[in-house]
């Protein structure tokens, strides 16, 4: 039988990027001072690709800010440069460095540079009077994210209550904010790690080669596989070795392990996620293994 009418039904991927663009059109639209977070990790990276389809052919109106813990990976601060010259972005940089320097956060030689990052965040987002903050977490990365809402009030502390969120019925989004508060906002809160993995193939974005196998020295710490750095001595009875891996999330390297793997395309690594049964963060992220609710705590005192 002849078709008689054009199928104008999206796909998944399709349905979800316009979602995330209706969701970055609307904050601009309301929001007087909005900011990107951008950390150069594939979520933030496939974020910056939405802003640019979003506003084109107009550059992106909104900075883009990064924390910088100094322990970050060279290949994603090598890729994050690209991208935002490539797309003419301002960006800020927001240094825990400087921030113990100058006595915003406290390093008491036990508390992690990832933690670190929260009192360098909010007092960065309170230096530029931002009001709204895209960020790029997923529900299904992990339990406090998966009850986050796409738009998510922070009161004037910088400090997230799960239990006092705003219904979204319909998608319809409220921005309301009073003075020195400010809202988290998360486009890609409906797509998982498959679907990020699916829209970077089909948009042929790039990305930090080391979510690529590679051949790297590692230890294992933890039940991970840590990268060998000044920055990460090893301790007694550990034992360097060199090891084919990839990273399936990037951050503080002294707490972001990698595994083992051979997929050195896109279409591997879609193929090695299809099969995995624990999240990137579960995985490969120490900060989140010190407790049971571990992001929940650091999202309520101002975390990503």
């Amino acid at each position: 039988m002849t078709e008689t009418h054009a199928d104008y039904r999206l796909s998944q991927l399709d349905q979800l990027e316009a979602e995330s663009i209706h969701i970055f059109r609307e904050v601009a639209a309301e929001f007087e001072k909005p900011v990107l977070m951008f950390s150069g990790g594939k979520d933030s990276i496939v974020m910056m690709r939405l802003a640019e389809k979003a506003f084109y052919p107009a550059k992106i109106p909104f900075p883009v800010l990064q924390v910088d813990t100094g322990y970050d990976f060279p290949e994603v601060l090598a890729c994050r440069d690209n991208w935002v010259n490539r797309l003419g972005a301002r960006l800020i940089v927001a240094s825990v460095e400087e921030a113990i320097k100058d006595g915003i956060v406290v390093d008491d030689g036990k508390t992690s540079r990832n933690r670190l990052q929260i009192g360098t965040l909010l007092n960065a987002l309170e230096e530029g009077a931002f009001t709204a903050a895209f960020g790029g977490g997923r529900r299904d990365e992990e339990k406090a994210r998966a009850k986050e809402r796409v738009y998510s009030h922070r009161d004037e502390f910088g400090q997230w209550d799960p239990k006092n969120q705003r219904p979204e019925l319909w998608s319809l989004y409220n921005g309301r904010l009073h003075e020195g508060e400010h809202m988290r906002i998360f486009p890609i809160s409906n797509w998982t790690e498959l679907d990020i993995w699916h829209y970077i193939g089909r948009e042929g974005i790039e990305i930090p080669s080391i979510y690529f196998s590679h051949q790297r020295r590692v230890f294992e710490r933890d039940g991970m596989l840590l990268s060998e750095s000044e920055h990460n001595p090893v301790r007694s009875g550990e034992t360097v070795e060199e090891r084919t891996v990839r990273f399936r999330t990037v951050g503080d390297l002294t707490l972001t392990g990698c595994v083992e793997s051979e997929a050195d395309t896109i279409d591997k690594i879609i193929d090695e996620i299809a099969i995995a049964r624990v999240t990137e963060r579960g995985a490969t992220r120490g900060d989140d293994r010190f407790s049971e609710a571990a992001m929940e705590d650091r999202k309520k005192e101002g975390y990503f």
